[in-house]
């Protein structure tokens, strides 16, 4: 087994982790936005015990970390992102969507690990259960900056929220996550397709 892809991915996140620490903007934002991605990581290296996923997996996984610990240096709508938003005109920072949308890339890894490990006996369950895993973090996300909004400090609730003055903000950035797993497993599918097929010929 090829542990490079995974040592590289512990390595890359630690460096950007560790970099992003020192002064970051609000360190109550801070400590809130990495949070979860403690969470998320030491989920990731616990799996590594049963699974070792793909390069491309690992560097799916990567794309949220990175983007969500820079995101929290700076807190989301603070992120330099003035090329991109005056590029396309836009009227707020989207950097907070893409991070969003890189949450959706976990329904890659999510695929790859349900079918190595034959948990699912066809394809249709396989691509549903990716996707509905992806929606169901982003409802539960999203509920958890709803509450962290309610009882912190105005201004840091207020950047952990990110809303950027949107009302609809929450349902976008859930739709963002989809987005991104509906973006990745065309991918999935192409990539093992042979696996798949063999998943589905012993049905």
């Amino acid at each position: 087994m090829n542990k490079f892809p995974f040592i590289l991915f512990v390595l890359v996140y630690l460096a950007i982790f560790t970099v992003c620490a020192v002064d970051p903007y609000d360190r109550a934002v801070w400590w809130a936005e990495n949070l979860p991605m403690w969470l998320l990581f030491g989920s990731i290296l616990a799996l590594h015990r049963i699974h070792y996923f793909s390069a491309l997996s690992y560097f799916f996984m990567s794309c949220l970390l990175v983007m969500h610990t820079i995101g929290g240096h700076f807190t989301f709508s603070r992120v330099p992102f003035d090329l991109v938003t005056e590029l396309f005109s836009f009227e707020r920072n989207h950097y907070d969507r893409i991070a969003h949308f890189t949450v959706g890339f976990y329904a890659f890894p999510i695929a790859e690990l349900l079918l190595k490990k034959r948990w699912v006996a066809h394809s249709t369950i396989l691509y549903l259960f990716s996707i509905f895993a992806i929606f169901t973090v982003a409802g539960a996300y999203e509920i958890v900056e709803w509450v962290f909004a309610i009882f912190a400090q105005p201004d840091a609730g207020l950047a952990v929220l990110g809303s950027q003055g949107d009302q609809w903000d929450a349902q976008k950035d859930m739709l963002a996550d989809v987005l991104g797993a509906l973006a990745v497993l065309p991918l999935f599918a192409l990539i093992y397709r042979d696996e798949i097929r063999l998943l589905e010929d012993k049905n």
